[in-house]
């Protein structure tokens, strides 16, 4: 059984094919950050993401003893590296696509707070960003072409 994310109704898949779904997430991470940076940047940016659509999200969990647990993503999430070039160009194909794009800057590591990343996003034109994350989500074939060229991280 899956579930079909544009209306939240179930059909059904033939057992042991892996669901298609007609959207994808991808998140591009610099290539030369820290592995915790890297980690950082994937987390903050899978949460600016799932703001993206309200189909975007799954439902609840709960485990064989009844405790509950929140929603994830009803769709894979794909993870890319690629150096500043491919961040740029990963962010401007996502915006002219009008793609729901999310962003970490280098600037956002010496802040600590909502507010603040804000604000370091804010005094940088969109050309001179120091990028160092972008996520994007859309139907699959868009987001493809957003991210063409570039590795998964791995």
């Amino acid at each position: 059984m899956s579930t079909d994310i544009s209306t939240g109704t179930a059909g059904e898949t033939p057992a042991g094919t892996p669901e298609r779904f007609p959207t994808k997430i991808a998140i591009v991470v610099r290539e030369d950050l820290a592995g915790w940076q890297k980690l950082n940047v994937t987390a903050f940016l899978a949460s600016g993401i799932a703001h993206a659509d309200d189909a975007i999200m799954g439902k609840r969990y709960e485990d064989g003893s009844g405790n509950d647990y929140l929603a994830l993503f009803r769709e894979p999430v794909l993870c890319f590296t690629a150096d500043p070039a491919g961040l740029a160009r990963t962010r401007a194909r996502a915006l002219s696509r009008e793609l729901p794009t999310a962003l970490y800057t280098a600037d956002m590591f010496t802040t600590g707070n909502d507010d603040d990343n804000r604000a370091v996003v804010r005094a940088v034109p969109a050309d001179a960003l120091d990028l160092v994350g972008v996520a994007v989500h859309g139907p699959r074939k868009q987001v493809d072409k957003v991210i063409k060229g570039l590795k998964l991280h791995g």
